[in-house]
C-alpha cells in the first residue's frame, strides 16, 4: 500500500471508526458510554437526588376535560417541590430533590415548567423515538439528555429518585410506574414513596385490590402506593424536608 492509496476500514483509529462503534459487537460499550455521560454531568453539577414525575405526553395546558387540570397540578407540583425541597439552594455543593422527567411534552413539560417558574434547575431524560421527541423548553439545557436505550434512561430515572409522583398517563406511564413498583416490591430500591395523582383515574384503569385478592401480590404491598388529589397533597405525602 502506498501513501496515495486509500486505507481500509481496518486501519482507522477505533475511536473514530463510526461503523465499528455502531456495530453489534460494541453494544456493551455504547451502553456504558450512554450511562456514564449523563452520570458524569449530574455528578459534576452536584445533583444528588431527584423527585421524578411521570405522566402522559399527550396532555395539554388547554386540553379537553381533565387535561388542563392535570397539567396545572403537575406544574404546581414542580414549583412547590423546587421551592420547598432544596433544589433552589445547594448545601455543601450538593443539590437535592431536583425535578426530573422524561423531558417531553404534556405532564413532563408541566413539571419542568413548575421548576422553571421557581427559578430552579430541572432534568429532562429524553429518549430517541421513531417520531423524534423534542425536549420541552423548560428543562435546564445543561441537564437535558437524549438516550437511545430505554433501559439506560430508566436507570437514570431511578438511581437518584427520592420519590415518584405519577399523573394520569398511558402505556409509557404505566411502564415506568410498574418498573419502579417492582423495584420497590423486590427491595432493589430504597424507601421511595410512590404517589398517584387522581385516585379515581388510577382505580378505574387498574384494579389494584384484585391483585391482592387473587394472591398476585401481598395485601401489604398495596401500601407501596399513595393516592392523592392535587399537588399540595402530593408534596405532603412525600414527607420531605430540605437538607440542611
Amino acid at each position: 500500500m502506498t501513501e496515495d492509496e486509500p486505507h481500509s476500514a481496518a486501519y482507522r483509529l477505533a475511536l473514530f471508526d463510526r461503523d465499528f462503534l455502531l456495530s453489534p459487537a460494541m453494544r456493551g460499550v455504547r451502553l456504558q458510554v450512554e450511562f456514564t455521560k449523563a452520570d458524569d454531568i449530574l455528578r459534576s453539577a452536584g445533583i444528588r437526588s431527584t423527585i421524578v414525575v411521570f405522566g402522559s405526553s399527550r396532555l395539554r395546558e388547554d386540553g379537553p376535560g381533565r387535561q388542563a387540570h392535570w397539567y396545572a397540578e403537575a406544574r404546581r407540583f414542580g414549583r412547590i417541590t423546587s421551592e420547598r425541597g432544596g433544589a433552589l439552594h445547594p448545601v455543601a455543593g450538593a443539590r437535592d430533590h431536583v425535578i426530573a422527567t422524561g423531558g417531553g411534552p404534556g405532564i413532563m413539560e408541566a413539571a419542568n415548567r413548575g421548576a422553571h417558574d421557581a427559578g430552579a434547575p430541572s432534568i429532562g431524560f429524553n429518549i430517541r423515538l421513531p417520531h423524534e421527541q423534542v425536549p420541552n423548553r423548560y428543562t435546564t439545557p445543561d441537564f437535558t439528555f437524549q438516550f437511545h436505550y430505554f433501559a439506560l434512561r430508566k436507570m437514570h430515572l431511578a438511581i437518584r429518585a427520592r420519590a415518584l409522583v405519577v399523573f394520569p398517563g398511558g402505556f409509557g406511564t404505566l411502564d415506568e410506574l410498574f418498573e419502579l413498583l417492582t423495584l420497590r416490591q423486590s427491595q432493589r430500591l430504597g424507601h421511595v414513596p410512590i404517589v398517584l395523582v387522581d385516585e379515581a383515574y388510577w382505580r378505574r384503569i387498574v384494579n389494584w385490590d384484585a391483585l391482592a385478592e387473587d394472591g398476585m401480590i401481598d395485601p401489604g404491598e398495596l401500601d407501596l402506593l399513595r393516592f392523592v388529589e392535587d399537588a399540595e397533597a402530593a408534596w405532603a405525602a412525600l414527607d420531605i424536608r430540605p437538607p440542611r
